[in-house]
């Protein structure tokens, strides 16, 4: 099977369906809409699903923020409301249970700098709990952060400072925010993806590391993601592949180069690209010129929409009021 890398579970699916022309058995998958913000379910639900699909058996949920979301205020609020209702559903916390969020990826690069910068709009609540519980509202649950960084700047795996810190602290759940990749550019920066099966840092852009999943640590994980960048080789076939069938379109047929893009298979064309562009570049990602202002917006997105689902006594304009 032709393989393009992507995170998202509804690619997967449209990739799969693509090239099969059918449904995938033990997948359901659920769309609605709220104003503006679209939303996607898919629930890996059997062995099929799950070999068929390359994800692991969960429910992973697709938000498609509007297209002007990292200008507007308002929008930004209404997508943070979405993502914490999500959420919600998935955190299956007691009051008084701590949950533990993580921010994933590298602050000195901007395309995978979206955890930390998460963690650092986050409303922490742990220390205020242990240090002065008499002054903090007995609904407020205990939240603590953390951003381990990569394996290149601390020299330790990600998933082994993880582990130490949930054996010393033992919250009750984790959440852990990660740049992902698309195999579509509209998605790059417009996209959130919420799981219930944890997560491989690096897994985006190829550098897989150690799980960070029930199985491995012993508590329920969820992961929240945002492409943030594509695959190069993948968009430049997705190109030839629009310059194609425009070609065809127009009548424009023949030509000795032509004929040959159009007798190679997809697998072909993309391992052709590869080849072209890998002694020159390498392995390219791709993101797009405004990702400095994007990641801060999509930040602040995704930490009000964790704040809401982990404050639920608390609404938007309180969690603000914590944080300013």
């Amino acid at each position: 099977m032709f393989s393009i890398r992507t995170d998202l579970a509804v690619e997967a699916k449209e990739i799969y369906e693509k090239q099969n022309s059918g449904d995938i058995s033990g997948v359901e998958v659920d769309e609605r809409k709220e104003g503006e913000i679209k939303i996607t379910s898919v629930k890996i639900v059997n062995d099929i699903g799950e070999k068929m699909m390359r994800k692991p058996k969960g429910t992973y949920i697709t938000i498609d923020m509007p297209r002007f979301t990292h200008y507007d205020a308002d929008t930004m609020d209404e997508v943070s409301k979405v993502l914490g209702e999500s959420l919600s559903n998935m955190v299956k916390l007691d009051d008084s249970m701590t949950a533990l969020v993580v921010g994933l990826g590298n602050w000195n690069i901007t395309p995978d700098a979206l955890g930390p910068k998460v963690i650092s709009k986050l409303m922490v609540t742990r220390h205020l709990k242990q240090l002065i519980p008499d002054q903090i509202d007995e609904d407020i649950r205990p939240v603590c952060a953390i951003a381990p960084g990569v394996l290149g700047l601390t020299g330790i795996e990600t998933g082994e400072i993880i582990k130490g810190v949930v054996d010393k602290i033992k919250p009750n759940l984790i959440i852990c925010i990660d740049a992902l990749a698309s195999r579509k550019i509209e998605r790059v920066n417009s996209t959130i993806q919420v799981g219930n099966t944890g997560i491989s840092p690096g897994s985006g852009v190829g550098n897989r590391r150690m799980e960070l999943s029930e199985q491995t640590l012993g508590i329920p994980v969820i992961a929240i993601g945002v492409p943030t960048v594509v695959d190069a080789a993948t968009m430049a076939n997705d190109t030839i592949d629009m310059v194609l069938d425009q070609m065809v379109k127009q009548a424009e047929k023949g030509g000795e180069f032509y004929n040959m893009l159009k007798s190679l298979g997809k697998e072909e064309k993309y391992a052709m690209i590869k080849e072209i562009l890998d002694p020159y570049v390498g392995n390219l990602m791709v993101t797009p010129k405004e990702v400095d202002l994007v990641i801060d917006s999509v930040s602040k997105v995704i930490a009000n929409g964790i704040n809401i689902a982990l404050q639920p006594a608390l609404d938007l304009e309180d969690i603000n009021r914590f944080l300013t």
